[in-house]
């Protein structure tokens, strides 16, 4: 199994030995980019804070360790967030 099919289904942050999703919790699907397949627990980001989007850490983004993967929610589906670029 190769790197990307691994980290499918796998929630954004979660540790390796409990890496699925939790009852009661709010997730959305990342969509592109370095996290493509990662679902990102939303339950505690408020509509304002889900709607500006997120940048999240990540070691396989164009910057590499210490670099960061921008993601926004899509208008007609906030549960889906589209990659919209690397950052250092």
């Amino acid at each position: 199994m190769d790197e990307v099919e691994f980290m499918r289904g796998r929630v954004y942050g979660a540790e390796h030995d409990d890496p699925g999703p939790r009852a009661g919790r709010v997730y959305a699907h990342l969509v592109g980019g370095p996290l493509d397949g990662l679902l990102l627990d939303i339950t505690e980001l408020t509509e304002r804070e889900r709607a500006r989007g997120v940048s999240l850490a990540t070691e396989i983004g164009r910057y590499g360790p210490g670099g960061r993967a921008a993601y926004a929610p899509r208008p007609e589906e906030p549960r889906r967030f589209d990659w919209r670029g690397d950052l250092p």
